[in-house]
């Protein structure tokens, strides 16, 4: 039997019908075939949601001493419940030098004790790997199961904390935008009266303004948009209500030749979300 260690890229999830709060820790086992490097190990995903973006940390983990952390990204289907995770690249990394990491995919449901007694979360389902083979392209991954339950606290250090104005708040799309264009270009002012209102504004979950003053001059950012990543969701969170509740911003999107002029409002219960999505020009 082939020699290997997990090292999943992309994770697809289905939660119950009902949409769940899954932000959070969630700590459990992952079961390989045997032979393994590791039969049975840690998993731990460090995961926050913005939106219907998904970012993150995730640990494999035999002990201390053999494991394999990376970052991540994805995306959240509400409407479908599905969720979609792919990681980044691996940051930090300790494993036997004959394991060999393995690409792999994870479908999951979410299940919650019923009842006042039992309360206990978990994300349980089978993984498997899309090509069936390791990163040299010969040793073999074959599929096993995987079960992850919510915690309070984390194992490790959490490196990513995004606030909770961010994750806790409901999020209202505003309008979506169908582009054509490479580089987009948004600038927020305040609009109407300038009374103290200061914002922050996220890109696919990652800030790229952090509360700043709203006034008659633009905050300015730019989103690229590609074929590899065809959808961008900007977020903008009102870090307080100014003067004149609520918060409130004027945003201008220019996107090749075309120019769109939209009003925002974020206020204790939401925040304002445009999507942009790319469409292959004519």
């Amino acid at each position: 039997m082939n020699r290997n260690f997990l090292f999943p890229l992309l994770l697809c999830l289905t939660v119950a019908s009902r949409a769940q709060d899954i932000n959070g820790v969630w700590k459990g086992k992952l079961v390989m075939a045997a032979g393994g490097c590791f039969p049975v190990y840690n998993v731990e995903m460090q995961l926050q949601s913005a939106g219907t973006k998904i970012t993150g940390t995730i640990y494999h983990f035999s002990d201390s001493l053999n494991y394999v952390r990376e970052n991540f990204e994805g995306s959240f289907k509400r409407d479908s419940n599905l969720i979609h995770i792919k990681e980044i690249g691996i940051i930090t990394f300790r494993i036997k030098e004959d394991c060999v990491p393995c690409i792999k995919t994870y479908n999951l449901t979410y299940h919650k004790g019923g009842g006042d007694l039992v309360k206990e979360e978990q994300l349980r389902g089978t993984w498997s790997t899309p090509t069936g083979k390791a990163m040299d392209g010969k040793t073999i991954c074959d599929p096993g199961t995987i079960v992850l339950t919510r915690f309070e606290k984390s194992t490790f250090k959490q490196e990513l904390r995004l606030p909770p104005s961010l994750t806790k708040r409901k999020v209202e799309l505003v309008k979506e935008i169908k582009v054509d264009t490479g580089i987009i270009r948004i600038d927020f002012y305040d609009n109407g009266q300038i009374d103290g209102d200061t914002i922050s504004v996220y890109v696919n979950g990652m800030p790229v303004v952090s509360n700043k003053m709203l006034t008659a001059r633009p905050l300015s950012t730019s989103i690229k948009i590609d074929l590899k990543k065809t959808e961008q969701e900007v977020i903008m969170v009102g870090e307080n209500m100014g003067s004149i509740p609520p918060n409130t911003a004027l945003m201008i999107v220019n996107t090749g030749d075309k120019r769109y002029q939209l009003y925002l409002t974020s206020d204790e219960q939401k925040n304002a979300m445009v999507r942009f999505v790319y469409e292959k020009p004519k």
